[in-house]
């Protein structure tokens, strides 16, 4: 069936900031959906707050309206555009959330927009869990013994029905906001309490919990003639009781038995049917009794979902792409195979390589949070890993963390003290994959682990099979000593060269060179769909241990991006967007552009946005191979956040070219001492400050510089582990807690400049000319991190002389770092004097902000500049904005209760949104204005 004629035009609802539950893999979703359906002819208008994302872009719409998710906003939008239908699908709970409110208000009848890619009535029935549970077992299927309730009362009499342990779900919530697994009665009252006010109709489900029930989702697409196909089937290790965004996750499924599967995917399509007729995308999750294979329905979700993403990647099938067609009236035997291009998309992948889905956490931004996880998620990003073999992959997303690990285990974080590691896995925190082969190494029996974790034992005995390698291993003392087969064993099970170095208490360089004089080296398998049975037309690549080589270099001049890795607090999205604008430029420059990440949000890892694509860890070991496979012209560093920067000393050393600003001059504003150095030769004033290497040399800093002062570590991101201090004894508790954590660090500490106010420029130097894009004014006092603070485009009440005073500064340090392409530059002001505060010689937080705000590519500017095929001179850059644009951050601190939400010098947002004003009379600004100034009593 050809596509519906009558849509001309669509609006896609985007998913709004980036929070806990809901973070950039709706950024992803909804950019494919948009360039699908511009493919098709069809008019785009898109509508989100976030800033920060590709989605949001020029390149992706027709229209994109930076406007706040609320109805207003889409009348607005409906009063100047003719819009034919509305897709949903593509923002998370959040748009459907949005899509729902309007249909009540008769917004979408009013001016005639119809609904595709699913119906309301299917979004009603998934999220009222009263009535999800009736019509499963309406269709046959089996679901956990729960009621319903609406009160305080109607829960506690839906406890003592069902008895303990239970779940608490609430309604129409995100990422299991307010839900919870209580194990004793004497802590139902409160947790009801908490479901019951997250739930926006006031309802939560009680429900029997399954403990020790392994998980497992589907995703699933289904066109106008009801085909229906599963895309991906993922596993999560980690049993009933944890959140799926919490849990790793494995593709394909590595436990199931055929019968289970077969039954398992019949009833997904059952439950998909029960539905309604919607055409596009769907989630459905199963718990399964490990003992009986016994199968019972948790939950349906019919739109584009956080594992969407995952599985897209997992399997090369790109499923929101594909999802907006069907939406349109496609079928899926009448659209092609993306990757193949010979093929139909009327198929179910076929994996010969297995996918690991890791959380990453940010516990350590959240003070007095519960490390505990359980059904409310609380992880800020993951990665995604792709080996051979299931070891291989799991080592892979290890290294992939940005934790400083080199796998699993076989480093210096190990632990060896029996109770702790057993507590560890009964309440399952961050680390308990770690712990988990902790126990193994120490002898302690799979089935104790099994019986403490839930964890299918096939997992257990896996890790321990790593356990049985490290014990053959340390029977040797040098690493020319390993014999090859074990050596290969080693690399095929995902073991880094640093975690065998460690094992034989020998350098790295020494494992590296024993490894290649053995002829062990990467090579690079292609992600194809289909297990090799069609040749692949599409350069996405991951590397393994084998004998046939996959990608084969071109001969055109190269250049590499290398990505920001997983999200976390202080590098979110807006690194992504800038690596994608930087791909972009690159090829229109005439290069082939490269990217090399982890993340499986992004939009970056789409496998038609670079040229070729390395889905790898950003991790030295695995980056100079893929650097000695395709010898570039060079590597791209600015776009990748402090994850790219932290590897530009060893691409210097191994004299790979750094594209842009050398690692000199990189190093320079890096180094605190070096950089105040700068400051002072140039005149430019700055804070006193000191650096520190133990805690009596910080004390005889601070109290030369005078209290109070800002304690911070060097070389971090989002003001990692960052303090003001106003004695000798909270600079000492300071002092400790940075070298605890972070021994091999130096101490800086800076004199903080109370009742000041801050701002930043981020700009483009091309060696001759200075581009300022923007400056940007913090509303929120110094001493509030720029990422937590409310910023006001263009300033608002600098004085002329404070901005002639920013412009020279920047000017003169763009200068003695010599930069090519980006920095940003951050300013304190008192009493009209102007003292700079840091220089970041990359793209910076608010880079995307500044260019959707004056709606210029600064980006693709940028990226020209620093190739040097262009200076800044060739561009036509013309600024527009009319009144004022101001970012907002957002915060997730819902997620956790006890946590300490005072804001400081150490960044906590997760997100951020964007909003216009015309004047500094708009009560939005006002309202900023008054919260921000309460910071001064604080």
């Amino acid at each position: 069936m050809p596509r519906n004629p009558d849509i001309k035009s669509v609006l896609i609802i985007g998913s709004g900031p980036i929070v806990i539950g809901q973070a950039c893999e709706f950024d992803y979703s909804g950019t494919q959906a948009s360039r699908s359906l511009r493919e098709e002819g069809i008019e785009v208008t898109l509508i989100n707050s976030n800033p920060a994302t590709i989605m949001t872009d020029p390149v992706t719409a027709d229209h994109i309206y930076l406007l706040p998710l609320t109805v207003e906003s889409l009348i607005k939008i409906l009063e100047e555009r003719k819009i034919d239908a509305v897709l949903p699908t593509m923002g998370g709970q959040t748009a459907l959330n949005l899509c729902i409110e309007a249909a009540e208000q008769g917004v979408w009848e009013k001016y005639n927009v119809k609904l595709i890619g699913v119906d309301l009535a299917a979004i009603e029935l998934t999220e009222n869990r009263e009535r999800f549970r009736k019509l499963m077992i309406d269709i046959g299927m089996n679901v956990a013994p729960s009621y319903i309730a609406n009160s305080y009362l109607e829960g506690m009499e839906a406890a003592q029905k069902i008895g303990f342990p239970l779940v608490i779900r609430p309604s129409y919530t995100l990422g299991g906001t307010g839900g919870g697994l209580v194990y004793e009665e004497g802590d139902f009252s409160e947790a009801l309490k908490i479901g019951l006010n997250a739930s926006p109709t006031h309802e939560v489900l009680v429900e029997k919990a399954v403990l020790g029930w392994k998980e497992f989702e589907l995703e699933l697409l289904r066109d106008a003639n009801d085909n229906v196909i599963i895309i991906c089937t993922v596993e999560n290790l980690d049993p009933m009781g944890i959140h799926t965004g919490d849990s790793i996750t494995v593709a394909p499924a590595m436990t199931l038995s055929d019968t289970a599967y077969q039954k398992m995917r019949n009833n997904a399509i059952k439950m998909m049917r029960s539905l309604g007729n919607f055409c596009g995308g769907c989630n459905v999750q199963f718990a399964q009794n490990p003992e009986t294979e016994e199968l019972i329905a948790i939950e349906i979700n019919p739109r584009v979902s956080r594992s969407s993403a995952l599985a897209s990647k997992a399997t090369g099938y790109p499923i929101a792409k594909i999802a907006a067609k069907l939406a349109i009236g496609y079928t899926l035997d009448e659209l092609q195979n993306q990757i193949t291009k010979n093929t139909s998309a009327f198929f179910e992948p076929t994996l010969d390589y297995v996918i690991v889905k890791m959380p990453r956490w940010n516990f350590e931004k959240f003070q007095g949070a519960d490390h505990l996880l359980g059904l409310q998620m609380k992880s800020v990003g993951e990665v995604m890993a792709i080996g051979r073999s299931f070891a291989e992959a799991l080592q892979k997303a290890c290294q992939s963390q940005e934790n400083n690990r080199s796998g699993l285990g076989a480093d210096f974080k190990e632990w060896i003290r029996t109770e702790d590691i057993m507590e560890r896995l009964v309440k399952a925190s961050d680390d308990r994959i770690y712990r988990l082969k902790d126990a193994v190494r120490l002898g302690i029996p799979e089935k104790t682990i099994k019986k403490l974790t839930g964890i299918d034992q096939w997992f257990i005995k896996e890790i321990k099979q790593l356990c049985n390698l490290e014990e053959e291993l340390i029977r040797y003392n040098l690493p020319e000593d390993i014999p090859y087969n074990l050596f290969k064993a080693l690399k095929q099970s995902g073991y880094s060269d640093a975690q065998i170095a460690w094992l034989l208490r020998v350098k790295e360089e020494e494992v590296t060179k024993a490894r290649y004089n053995l002829g062990l080296r990467r090579v690079y398998k292609q992600v194809d769909t289909c297990a090799a049975e069609f040749e692949a037309q599409t350069a996405y690549f991951y590397s393994t241990f084998d004998e046939e080589n996959e990608s084969i270099p071109s001969d055109k001049p190269k250049i590499i991006v290398l990505g920001s890795g997983p999200n976390r607090i202080g590098q979110g999205i807006e690194f992504d967007y800038c690596c994608v604008h930087g791909l972009l430029a690159i090829k229109e420059a005439g290069y082939s552009a490269i990217m090399v990440n982890c993340n499986p949000e992004t939009v970056s890892t789409d496998f038609d946005i670079a040229d070729k694509l390395y889905f790898e860890p950003i991790f030295w070991e695995h980056l100079i191979e893929i650097i000695e496979l395709e010898k570039p012209e060079g590597v791209i560093l600015q776009l990748g956040g402090q994850t790219a920067l932290k590897l530009a000393e060893k691409l210097h050393k191994h004299g790979i070219k750094i594209i842009g600003t050398s690692f000199a001059n990189m190093d320079m504003a890096e180094d605190r001492k070096r950089f105040s150095d700068l400051l002072k030769q140039l005149d430019i004033p700055y804070p006193k400050y000191g650096a520190a290497t133990d805690a009596d040399e910080a004390l005889d800093i601070a109290n030369e510089v005078s209290y109070p002062v800002l304690v911070r570590p060097s070389y971090v991101l989002g003001g990692q582990r960052m303090k003001i201090v106003i004695n000798d004894t909270e600079l000492e508790q300071a002092v400790l807690a940075i070298f605890k954590h972070m021994p091999d660090n130096k101490v800086l500490i800076d004199q903080f400049l109370e009742r000041a106010k801050e701002a930043e420029i981020d700009a483009i130097y091309d060696g001759d000319e200075l581009c300022i894009m923007g400056i940007m004014e913090h509303i929120e006092p110094a001493g509030i991190h720029s990422g937590d603070s409310s910023a006001m485009l263009p300033t608002y009440s600098l004085s002329e002389q404070v901005l002639d005073a920013m412009k020279k500064y920047a000017y003169q340090l763009a200068v003695a770092l010599d930069i090519r392409g980006l920095i940003n530059i951050q300013f304190a002001i008192k009493d009209e004097k102007v003292y700079v505060i840091e220089a970041n010689p990359r793209a910076s937080r608010t880079t995307p902000f500044i260019a959707k705000a004056y709606g210029v590519p600064f980006l693709n500017i940028a990226t020209k500049v620093m190739l040097g095929t262009h200076k800044l001179k060739d561009f036509e850059i013309k600024p527009h904005l009319e009144g004022f644009a101001i970012k907002e951050p957002v915060f997730s601190f819902n997620k956790f209760p006890k946590v300490d939400k005072r804001l400081g010098p150490e960044m906590k947002s997760t997100g951020e949104a964007i909003r216009f004003i015309k004047d500094l009379k708009d009560p939005y600004f006002r309202e900023i204005e008054k919260s921000a100034a309460m910071f001064l009593y604080q």
